[in-house]
C-alpha cells in the first residue's frame, strides 16, 4: 500500500487564512511519502527565520528548507501573501497557492528559472487558479 504524504500544518497567526488544497498540491509535486511541515506565519517569524538561517535582512513571503530526500519544511508568510495579492489584483488564495507551489518546487530541487516558472503555472492551472 502506498503511503499518503504526511503534511503537518502549524499556524503561528491569529485569524483566518486563505484555504488552499495544500495536501493535494504537495502530493502532485513531491509525490507520496514525503513528510512536509508547513508553518503558516506572519512577518515577524518569517523575517527572524530568514535572518537566522539565511543571513538575509528582509521579510520573505515563503521559505523552504530541505531536511532530506523525503522531508522538508515550508514557512509561508500568509500576511505578506495577502498584501501581495492586493498589489497583483488576484485572490489571496491564488497567491498563497502560488507561493506554496514555489516552495514545494524548491524542495523538489528546482532553482529559479523559466522552467520553474512554467511548472508553477502548470500546477496553478491544474488546481484551477489560472485560466
Amino acid at each position: 500500500m502506498k503511503q499518503q504524504p504526511l503534511i503537518e500544518i502549524a499556524r503561528t497567526i491569529r485569524g483566518s487564512y486563505p484555504r488552499v488544497p495544500f495536501e493535494k498540491i504537495a502530493r502532485e509535486i513531491l509525490g507520496r511519502g514525503y513528510a512536509l511541515s508547513l508553518v503558516l506565519c506572519a512577518d515577524t517569524l518569517a523575517r527572524r527565520i530568514n535572518r537566522t538561517y539565511r543571513k538575509k535582512e528582509y521579510t520573505p513571503n515563503v521559505l523552504s528548507f530541505s531536511l532530506g530526500r523525503s522531508e522538508g519544511e515550508i514557512f509561508l508568510n500568509v500576511r505578506k501573501a495577502a498584501r501581495e495579492s492586493v498589489a497583483l489584483k488576484i485572490a489571496a488564495s491564488e497567491r498563497v497557492a502560488h507561493l506554496f507551489i514555489h516552495g514545494c518546487l524548491h524542495l523538489k530541487g528546482h532553482k529559479h528559472s523559466d522552467k520553474m516558472d512554467s511548472e508553477e503555472i502548470r500546477v496553478l492551472r491544474q488546481f484551477g487558479y489560472r485560466k
